[in-house]
């Protein structure tokens, strides 16, 4: 093998990872099971989704792609991986369909100089739509992702390869970067010890377009379509950041004023200033109140989302990536 190239803004993904659907049955099973109206993941659009329990907590939420007619691939917290095959193998036996963790599979985050460095490598098309991905019949994808950072335009690129395909490539970045990028787009990925503890619209996740609210029924639709339309959702996720050199324990508690909990956090990331950038869920109404909010003994600076809380329907967003 030739001298893999070194790409300096190129990162190795190991916080996620993927999980395989496949079969004759694949899109009815996971229509019946998911918050995605699947017939949307066309190939071309790779819709945000969510797994949940009859109540309508969350188990796992996820990107989902369709490799072929019958091939569909989750890309997901790696601590999710087998608690959700676990869990859909117990409804996957009443269809044509198997689940699957792929074993050859290496994730790559990328720039955009570093991104069309690995598309023309490959012979990949590169997509150039948030949410939007393109695959090859080798087993390889790209997929865009909008860019969290602040008074920046550019995308993002993940990138789900075989591992020989990997192996062209010499990822020289630190994923923690991908990870703040997540952070400031308001993008939490729950982890195992969150499962079963919040609706969708805790995490926004309908403000992502993460959750069709036309489709049929699926696990803990009734619960989520409820909590929707009549407003029943008292806490939400929010942007953050205090001083500090080390990430925080998921679950760490938020006070306001008066030292009531009123949050905890869901996932964070150190940036290079000195800080701790969070994504938390917190009370709304301790969200409209001016008093301070405290986490670690420090102040809390709430910042802004780069997007409403609002319903996106993923039915709209799907008409922004074109039908190739």
């Amino acid at each position: 093998m030739s001298t893999p190239m070194v790409l300096a803004s190129t990162a190795r993904i190991t916080h996620l990872a993927c999980v395989d659907v496949k079969g004759e049955d694949a899109e009815k099973f996971l229509q019946g099971q998911t918050s995605a109206h699947v017939a949307l993941s066309n190939g071309h659009f790779a819709p945000l989704t969510c797994f949940c329990t009859p109540k309508g907590r969350m188990l796992a939420n996820a990107q989902l792609l369709r490799l072929s007619d019958n091939h569909f691939r989750l890309v997901l917290s790696n601590t999710l991986l087998e608690p959700l095959i676990a869990h859909l193998k117990k409804f996957a036996a009443f269809y044509r369909a198997e689940l699957s963790a792929p074993g050859d599979v290496t994730l790559l985050g990328a720039a955009t100089d570093d991104a069309s460095v690995i598309a023309d490598t490959l012979n990949l098309s590169l997509p150039k739509a948030s949410w939007q991905h393109q695959s090859d019949d080798q087993g390889n994808s790209a997929l865009c992702y909008p860019d969290g950072v602040e008074d920046e335009t550019s995308d993002r690129w993940l990138f789900v390869l075989t591992d020989s395909a990997a192996e062209h490539f010499q990822a020289d970045a630190e994923p923690h970067h991908w990870q703040l990028s997540d952070i400031r787009r308001g993008l939490a990925w729950l982890e195992a010890d969150q499962q079963d503890k919040y609706l969708p619209q805790m995490l926004n996740w309908e403000a992502l377009g993460g959750i069709s609210f036309k489709k049929g029924c699926y696990t803990g639709q009734e619960v989520v379509a409820r909590a929707h339309f009549r407003g029943q959702v008292k806490k939400r996720l929010a942007r953050g950041v205090i001083k500090g050199s080390k990430s925080l324990e998921h679950g760490a508690s938020i006070t306001n004023a008066a030292e009531k909990t009123v949050g905890e956090v869901v996932t964070s990331a150190v940036n290079d200033h000195g800080q701790v950038e969070i994504l938390a869920i917190i009370n709304t109404k301790a969200l409209e109140e001016d008093g301070e909010l405290t986490l670690e003994k420090q102040p809390l600076a709430l910042c802004e989302l780069p997007y409403r809380i609002e319903r996106l329907d993923p039915e709209q967003l799907s008409q922004t990536v074109p039908s190739q």
